[in-house]
């Protein structure tokens, strides 16, 4: 029998095929032991564009484009003013093809997670394939990992709702982000404007917390510090009013001062267990990252993506949950051994050899497509700085994760003064537990360890100040806190009863949240401002025309995340979620065509061909608004770039001022001026010359 495996990337294919010594090479797969290996590289195939359907340029009448049966096409590639297949594509898809025809059946070696699944059942459905296909499910590249993944395949029906997730995500994330687009940009008349059903929420959450951030206004206020000593050990206490007017905070502090003494009226002291940090996911790896090393949410994905793929050092990274089932906590132990090879947790690892181990993280019912984030049987080997630091980040997790809780006394005194209340508060670590691991301490560890104080004593005051202070704004977003936000976007909500029903819900996945991010850098809607997010003003314009529409609409997004693991789960079928997308995206392009929009101070241009239109200004071309009208006026011409004035003044003049330097095929240079022909396509007119003899047009 031979059996075709197919990976979604070509390293990961010759993994496999190493571990089934698989060793005859070919253009595109491998073969050997009757198995016939090959690859995609990422998505092979992809949802048509609506030229397929018979909708072509943006027209107020085709929208919304709601296509009855969606088309699959191989990925496309753009090439002029047109799309068409990318011919490596279609040569990888034709060796595909050719191998699944050779097999008897295959086996579905793409990433384990809904875009995996995705790649594969495109490609299968495309090609018209009916061969039958198991799968390999496993959430680590090593070959002890692909040996066991190979002796366990399973069904590939098992997978189906997975399918239907990853498909339902394409087909609303096509319907609404393509009729948003065209509809906010035929609003606008100029330029394109990107939507998403997930990028246009991110963008709006930027925006409102950069204007909040912006327009916010400090309040002054005072409070009193005191300061007195015990056995020679200075102790202070703020009080806990907080005065508006310093006047007021002056009256108080008189009378205090006058006192000259500060009494204890209440100590509590209480012993306070911390438990272990949760293993990483991928979300919570990106916010940590983005914190302490100053990493892009995409630049720690590429990371672990590597360490994963290439150096097998750690588990599959697009992972959601932070948990590992009791399986793999038999594991842990031997991979806790590992590290006391590895000379940066050497010593700790080797503390907690014939300890008990913490099971905070170990939980099999939260444990999704794949467990937390944790590192392989394998050390690594050679490894660029970043790639180590991003180890050692999940490494050192690994170790708090199974370490006993941190076991802190914690004081908290009152005091009194006049007729004021002072309190503070004293922290003595008794058992550092998991935080010996990287010394880290937290926020109550900075107030000092206080004298043992009884209630009723009472103290010489050895100052009493005011302080002022300011109220202060929620910061900017950094990528840490957005990636929070995104991942609970309920808490951002103004409504408390709305926030607390969607605390647990989020936008995007972990796998697609660091290319969200991205993307609205690509589209000039937000730029980094050190590790701050900062929309621009083309970000700004697009959040003031749609942040009271619905494709803004937080809760509606997040409610669909959650409609798509219902799906996936089996809870929800696909044709109801997409029956709801489909009237959403009608009513969304609705709301969008109306809006009245103005996102360029530049002056309107008549179009001098149809007369209806107006000059829209693009890096490449000129062109009418009017699609019906075709006028393009190409900046590149004569190996020159006609200016934004030239084109104003060929559009309003008939033709630009004399242009020095244009450039002929045999690279000599000549002087022209540029102007329209009769159908209005550009030519050059050339200044009258000495010897009489007239210029003759040039067409583009």
């Amino acid at each position: 029998m031979i059996t075709a495996i197919i990976a979604e990337k070509p390293s990961v294919a010759k993994d496999i095929a190493n571990v089934l010594n698989v060793r005859q090479r070919h253009d595109g797969y491998l073969s050997g032991n009757d198995y016939l290996v090959t690859w995609a590289f990422g998505h092979l195939v992809q949802l048509a564009m609506p030229d397929a359907y018979g909708f072509s340029g943006f027209r107020r009448e085709n929208l919304p484009i709601i296509p009855q049966e969606f088309k699959f096409i191989p990925r496309q590639i753009r090439e002029g003013k047109e799309y068409k297949s990318d011919p490596g594509v279609l040569k990888q898809l034709k060796v595909i093809n050719e191998v699944f025809a050779q097999s008897d059946r295959i086996i579905v070696a793409t990433d384990a997670g809904r875009e995996g699944e995705g790649i594969f059942r495109y490609i299968y459905n495309y090609l018209g394939c009916r061969k039958p296909f198991v799968r390999l499910w496993i959430s680590s590249l090593t070959d002890r990992a692909i040996r066991e993944g190979l002796e366990k395949l399973k069904p590939g029906s098992d997978y189906d709702n997975l399918y239907r997730s990853a498909e339902a995500r394409a087909i609303a994330d096509w319907e609404i982000g393509l009729n948003a687009t065209q509809a906010l940009s035929i609003a606008a008349g100029q330029g394109i404007f990107s939507l998403g059903r997930v990028q246009t929420p991110t963008l709006m959450m930027i925006c409102s917390r950069y204007l909040e951030n912006r327009n916010f206004t400090p309040q002054t206020y005072y409070q009193i510090k005191v300061t007195a000593e015990k056995n020679g050990i200075p102790f202070s206490a703020l009080s806990e009013h907080k005065y508006e007017t310093l006047p007021a905070a002056t009256t108080a502090l008189n009378a205090i001062t006058a006192t000259g003494t500060v009494t204890v009226a209440d100590v509590q002291r209480k012993e306070v267990s911390q438990e272990p940090p949760l293993l990483y996911d991928l979300t919570s790896l990106q916010k940590e990252a983005n914190s302490k090393l100053g990493f892009s949410a995409e630049q720690t994905l590429n990371i672990a993506q590597s360490l994963y793929e290439r150096h097998k050092v750690l588990s599959y990274p697009r992972t959601g949950s932070r948990y590992i089932s009791d399986d793999v906590f038999d594991e842990i132990p031997s991979r806790i051994a590992l590290l006391e090879q590895y000379p940066a947790f050497a010593a700790y690892a080797a503390t907690l050899k014939d300890a008990a181990l913490n099971r905070r993280s170990v939980d099999a019912g939260k444990v999704t497509d794949h467990h937390a984030l944790i590192i392989t049987e394998c050390l690594p080997g050679e490894l660029s700085d970043d790639e180590r630091k991003i180890y050692d980040m999940v490494a050192a997790r690994l170790l708090e994760s199974f370490s006993a809780r941190c076991v802190k006394d914690v004081t908290t005194v009152r005091f009194t003064a006049g007729n004021s209340d002072f309190t503070t508060k004293g922290t003595v670590i008794k058992s550092a537990g998991w935080r010996t691991v990287c010394g880290e301490r937290d926020e109550e560890e900075e107030a000092a360890a206080l004298p043992p104080l009884q209630q009723d004593e009472t103290f010489p005051l050895q100052s009493a100040e005011n302080v002022e202070k300011q109220t202060k704004p929620r910061p900017l977003h950094t990528e840490s806190s957005l990636l929070s936000a995104m991942e609970s976007c309920g808490k951002e909500l103004q409504e408390a009863e709305l926030r607390d029903s969607l605390k647990d819900i989020g936008i995007g996945t972990p796998a697609t949240r660091a290319s969200i991010i991205e993307t609205l850098f690509s589209r000039d809607y937000v730029r980094r401002d050190k590790k701050n997010l900062v929309p621009t003003e083309k970000g700004l314009a697009v959040y003031n025309i749609v942040k009271d529409k619905k494709i803004a609409d937080v809760q509606m997004t997040g409610q669909w995340e959650t409609a798509l693991s219902k799906i996936e789960s089996g809870e929800m079928n696909p044709d109801t979620f997409r029956k709801g997308i489909e009237v959403y995206a009608a009513q969304i392009t609705e709301e969008l065509l109306q809006v009245q929009v103005s996102v360029t101070d530049g002056e309107c241009l008549p179009c001098p061909k149809c007369q209806s239109g107006r000059i829209l200004f693009y890096p490449k071309v000129a062109k009418c608004s009017n699609v019906d009208c075709g006028l393009t006026v190409f900046r590149s011409k004569g190996e020159k770039q006609l200016t934004d004035n030239q084109i104003t003044d060929l559009v309003t003049k008939g033709k630009t001022s004399l242009i020095k330097g244009f450039k002929n095929k045999d690279g000599k240079t000549f002087d022209a001026h540029v102007t329209f022909d009769k159908d209005f396509r550009t030519v050059y007119e050339f200044p009258p010359r000495t010897d009489k003899a007239e210029g003759k047009g040039g067409r583009r």
